[in-house]
């Protein structure tokens, strides 16, 4: 079984980001297209260093469900009026961490979602993956390598 924990996290909490609605949620190279080029947009515009300053400099990426639809950002902790930018709200409970590392900071992100989502939830037989969204991050871990964790809000499977 793949490496997880369960964490509690005892209050509500806001993410800001910039993001992109994602038509269809089974496209996963298109999306990952489309996921690219907003990033390179809002990393060439300045809009996401400027939300990193405003927070403690740490990147999400963030995939959530807006209006029905799939929605994928990167942004901060903490909610701030940035124009363009939406505030996600994170709701309290337990929460399902799924860590890695790898040498590649820019993938591992998408590497450790993979990894959820391509088989690890389904293993998990005691708390269900609930949402509304998720968020990852990834940090340097020294020696050239990166440590990042998804977090994803579950609840307990009773009985």
């Amino acid at each position: 079984m793949s490496n997880y924990t369960i964490q509690s996290i005892t209050e509500n909490y806001k993410m800001t980001a910039y993001g992109v609605l994602l038509e269809d949620y089974n496209d996963w190279a298109g999306n990952a297209a489309k996921t690219a080029a907003k990033k390179a947009e809002f990393t060439e515009n300045g809009k996401l260093a400027e939300l990193l300053a405003l927070a403690d400099g740490q990147e999400y990426q963030i995939n959530y469900v807006v209006d029905g639809k799939a929605w994928r950002g990167f942004g901060v902790m903490g909610e701030f009026d940035v124009e363009g930018a939406a505030v996600l709200d994170f709701l309290a409970g337990d929460y399902i961490v799924v860590p890695g590392t790898g040498a590649d900071k820019e993938r591992l992100a998408d590497e450790i979602t993979g990894r959820v989502f391509g088989g690890l939830l389904q293993e998990i037989t005691d708390y269900k993956y609930v949402g509304p969204g998720n968020a990852t991050f990834v940090k340097a871990a020294g020696n050239g390598e990166f440590y990042g964790e998804m977090w994803l809000r579950a609840k307990k499977i009773e009985g």
